[in-house]
């Protein structure tokens, strides 16, 4: 033990209504905060304004810095390039000016451990999704509005509270144990997950040195309910790729080659459709589903979680949660046709359609590409025209619950929440966290969040609950307050 060590008893009744005090007194300014990241539009999708991206990275670098927990010079904005980019100037040293395609901005603040305590990275990222058609929205998507327990706005769950979960946390840790603090502190907030972490790759083997930690907190999931926190353990993989097919060298007119001639729109109709059953279960050779057991959900509980219009049935087969952890999904979230207010009566030369494939933990996103490209190759229909472009693909990942991480994790959450945390799959995608543990293999791994079944994440009207953000704070400070007393 050390002389530090008269803060830090975790267990201390006192250091708990201590820390759990800050947490509460300090909601109003947390909010705040998490508000004014809404106001950036950070999406990092290349058709949108790096400058935004570049705003809101400023922002986080000044909230770290507002922790108390690192040096000034100890936190940085960092780009690196884009995977398979080498940005290297004449003499070989790395220059950024070098010609190559540069990631968005992340955020990297380093705080080393002493005297043997270790090491902690806490992710989050602070690039958003697009809003999509504002007129679905009922409230401007960056301009964030309070409505109930929650904050609606682009971002304001995913991922910027994940952010303002670890810079509270942070703050928090700060006010109870000074410049004692023994826990050493990596803050990685990303710029660029939402536009698939294209140079985290790179990012990690570069600043390999300042990322390696014990345990890494990945603060961009989901919990059971806005009263029962989680701890996710698996995690799909996803293949994702523009289909374009053409049939004609232009367009022509379709009374008067109609009916002869293929326009694209048919094969691309019918290609589609060969990618499920009439279950609507996937229907790609290939695709591998996982095998573990589920708590019960029924279809009726789906229905009302997913918004399913009335006389509307789920689709594909076995347990509902199976569906949606452990066996792949297809999912066509984009199409380049004409609008109905703007269609005429010709035959389309050249449709092409966005599609998100989702594959089972344990199954290599490599192998799921290779079985959804040699399906569709083998049913395009008319011997149309096929190409596959912008591929994106990302493993899956299951958790090791037997590490001394998770039983910290558990114990922290029912404190923080006075719940037991459910250990739950989910159905959508962090490729990132299987880099992760590529690069460091012996981190324990935490998948945590601030999200519920009612986020709407990606969605028009996405809002963070405030009562599931009060708790996630309380939870992670709580966290960090016990590893800074692990030796």
């Amino acid at each position: 033990m050390t002389d530090t060590d008269q803060h830090s008893s975790a267990t201390d009744p006192a250091l708990l209504d201590a820390l759990r005090e800050h947490v509460h007194g300090a909601l109003p300014t947390t909010v705040a905060d998490l508000s004014a990241l809404v106001r950036l539009p950070s999406v990092s999708w290349s058709a949108f304004d790096p400058a935004n991206v570049r705003a809101s990275a400023e922002a986080v670098a000044d909230l770290a810095r507002s922790t108390g927990v690192f040096a000034d010079d100890a936190v940085r904005i960092v780009r690196s390039a884009v995977e398979g980019e080498t940005p290297t100037g004449a003499d070989g040293s790395v220059d950024e000016h070098a010609g190559v395609e540069l990631g968005q901005p992340a955020v990297l603040a380093v705080r080393p451990a002493r005297n043997g305590r270790p090491t902690v990275m806490l992710y989050a990222h602070h690039d958003v999704q697009p809003q999509g058609d504002d007129a679905l929205w009922e409230t401007p998507p960056f301009e964030p509005t309070l409505r109930g327990d929650r904050l609606y706005g682009r971002g304001a769950s995913d991922d910027k509270a994940g952010v303002m979960t670890h810079v509270a946390s942070l703050r928090a840790l700060h006010a109870q144990f000074g410049d004692d603090l023994d826990l050493g502190v990596v803050l990685f907030v990303e710029g660029e997950e939402e536009f698939g972490s294209r140079s985290f790759r790179t990012f990690l083997r570069e600043q390999k040195e300042h990322l390696s930690a014990d345990v890494i907190v990945v603060a961009d999931s989901d919990n059971w309910s806005v009263d029962v926190p989680s701890i996710t353990v698996s995690l799909r993989g996803n293949v994702t790729f523009r289909l374009t097919l053409t049939t004609l060298e232009h367009a022509s007119h379709s009374g008067m080659f109609g009916g002869a001639a293929p326009d694209a729109m048919i094969p691309m109709a019918r290609l589609l459709a060969s990618l499920h059953d009439d279950a609507g279960s996937v229907a790609v050779e290939g695709l591998t589903a996982y095998e573990a057991d589920v708590p019960e959900r029924s279809d009726a509980e789906l229905a009302a979680d997913a918004a399913l219009v009335e006389g509307v049935r789920p689709v594909g087969t076995g347990p509902v949660l199976s569906r949606m952890w452990f066996q792949p999904s297809i999912t066509v979230t984009g199409m380049d046709v004409p609008s109905v207010a703007n269609a005429s009566n010709t035959l389309l030369p050249t449709v092409s359609a966005r599609v998100s494939v989702r594959i089972a933990p344990g199954q290599a996103a490599t192998d799921a590409y290779a079985a959804v490209e040699r399906h569709l190759r083998a049913h395009v229909p008319f011997g149309a025209r096929l190409e596959i472009t912008e591929v994106d693909t990302g493993d899956g990942f299951l958790v090791d619950t037997a590490g001394w991480a998770v039983q910290e994790a558990r114990t922290a959450m029912h404190e923080g929440w006075g719940n037991a945390a459910v250990e739950q799959g989910i159905g959508g995608s962090i490729p990132f966290v299987s880099d992760l543990a590529a690069e460091f293999p012996e981190a324990q791994i935490l998948v945590t969040g601030v999200e519920d079944p009612d986020t709407r994440a990606h969605s028009p009207n996405e809002s963070q609950h405030l009562g599931v953000l009060h708790r996630a704070i309380t939870s992670e400070t709580i966290l960090l307050a016990r590893l800074a007393t692990r030796a």
